[in-house]
């Protein structure tokens, strides 16, 4: 899987992505179910204000999404900050790169 460009350079400027923000929806400019702001800075990724509909709570496989969107920015490290129960819940995840795909041979 190829990285994401975390920049874009235009004549004597470089466009360098810092912050995003995610929606979970299932199309873009629907009503969404979760938001969340991230923020890069250099090899590590800080994820917070992460609030989801209270019938929609974050899942696990909301994280392996946010760790994918992370190793495709080139990031070791997430933080995650968000409210659970009313109260703050940090969290920080080391992002493995991805497994390169063995290719298998059988052979008769």
């Amino acid at each position: 899987m190829n990285d994401m460009q975390r920049y874009i350079k235009m004549d004597d400027w470089f466009f360098e992505i810092k912050t995003v923000r995610a929606l979970r929806t299932k199309n873009y400019g629907d009503k969404y179910s979760a938001i969340a702001n991230i923020n890069c800075n250099g090899d590590a990724i800080y994820i917070d204000g992460l609030m989801t509909a209270d019938d929609n709570p974050y899942t696990f496989q909301d994280l392996q999404t946010f760790k994918q969107f992370c190793r495709k920015m080139g990031a070791k490290t997430a933080h995650f900050d968000r409210f659970k129960n009313d109260q703050l819940k940090s969290q920080s995840v080391i992002i493995q790169p991805e497994k390169p795909q063995s290719i298998l041979k059988l052979v008769k």
